[in-house]
């Protein structure tokens, strides 16, 4: 079977690292970089050897898949060009600007009968993935995303930056419409907030608390979610979490209530955590994006095959983080 050419489009920091991946992979020959910074696009496309473009307006005749990583602005009209010529797009989060843009790409790729994948690649990650594997129904996922300022990105939020990430793996893990959003975020440095904290409320009755900051003082990316199954406590910056099940500690938990009942019984000498059943999370380590661009390559070579995140799921999160953004708004501070 002939090879997938491909290109990226926009040769910023994302754009060298969807580049040096599809490089490595087997399936797929990188043709081109696309960049109207000549000099940049030349740099990578030299070190990857393959064109170096200011523009794309040949290119569609050329691919079969592309690579969408330019400022958010820019999405829309991009995906449309290569949407309408056939051409596969895999569009770095977010999906669009807005969710009408967003709503644009999804129709037309619908209608055309074209593959859209949207760069959510922290549902790559391996200790999504180890999670996904658990089938679990979450009631409750409190997830917390802090870095200190990242000096990029300032044509969005922290909401569209950073917080999108875990809205995503949320609304994967809830498997349900939301129902209601109540949010406050702070701007600090820019125009857009800088800070955020999020109450999600779905229709199936689970809640999810979110919180996302780009100024703080250190890197923290973790997840907690209950379950009737199981407990989990994530780390996606470490790569690690612990998960204890529900079946294996019922004992405990009959254990406790039964020396509850005894008036004499001395809980000072008992040390919850050792009482339990825990599990170490089995996490296969492997590079987001490659699995984010192996999916999406199955995808456009395989009808019966889906990307890791859809364009409606990309959608999807960008509608639930806009109803963040209208909160904030509504509970603006003076």
């Amino acid at each position: 079977m002939s090879k997938i050419r491909t290109a990226v489009i926009g040769a910023g920091k994302m754009g060298a690292i969807h580049a040096k991946v599809y490089s490595k992979i087997e399936e797929c020959e990188l043709i081109a970089i696309v960049d109207p910074d000549r000099k940049r696009a030349e740099k990578l496309a030299t070190q990857y050897n393959c064109r170096a473009l200011t523009e794309c307006d040949s290119l569609p005749d050329q691919v079969d898949a592309v690579t969408i990583a330019t400022p958010t602005i820019l999405h829309r009209d991009l995906a449309v060009k290569f949407i309408e010529a056939g051409v596969a797009v895999m569009i770095e989060k977010p999906l669009a600007a807005s969710v009408e843009q967003g709503r644009e790409i999804v129709d037309l790729a619908r209608q055309r009968g074209v593959v859209v994948g949207v760069g959510h690649s922290e549902r790559c990650n391996p200790v999504v993935q180890a999670m996904k594997r658990l089938h679990i129904e979450p009631r409750f996922i409190e997830a917390n995303r802090i870095s200190p300022y990242p000096f990029r990105s300032i044509d969005v939020g922290v909401v569209l930056d950073v917080m999108i990430h875990d809205i995503d793996i949320i609304l994967s893990l809830a498997a349900s419409s939301v129902r209601k959003v109540d949010a406050v975020g702070v701007s600090v440095i820019g125009q857009h907030e800088d800070i955020c904290s999020a109450r999600i409320t779905f229709e199936n009755g689970c809640v999810a608390n979110v919180t996302a900051s780009r100024l703080a003082l250190k890197t923290e990316r973790k997840v907690r979610v209950f379950s009737r199954q199981a407990y989990l406590s994530l780390d996606f910056f470490k790569k690690e979490g612990i998960v204890i099940k529900a079946d294996p500690n019922v004992n405990v938990v009959e254990w406790v209530r039964q020396h509850q009942q005894e008036e004499d019984f001395d809980f000072s000498e008992v040390n919850w955590p050792d009482l339990l059943h825990i599990e170490q999370l089995e996490i296969t380590d492997a590079e987001p994006l490659r699995v984010e661009q192996q999916s999406f390559l199955r995808a456009v070579v395989d009808p019966s095959a889906r990307p890791e995140v859809t364009g409606e799921e990309g959608l999807a999160a960008l509608e639930c983080a806009e109803m963040i953004l209208a909160s904030i708004k509504e509970h603006k501070w003076e």
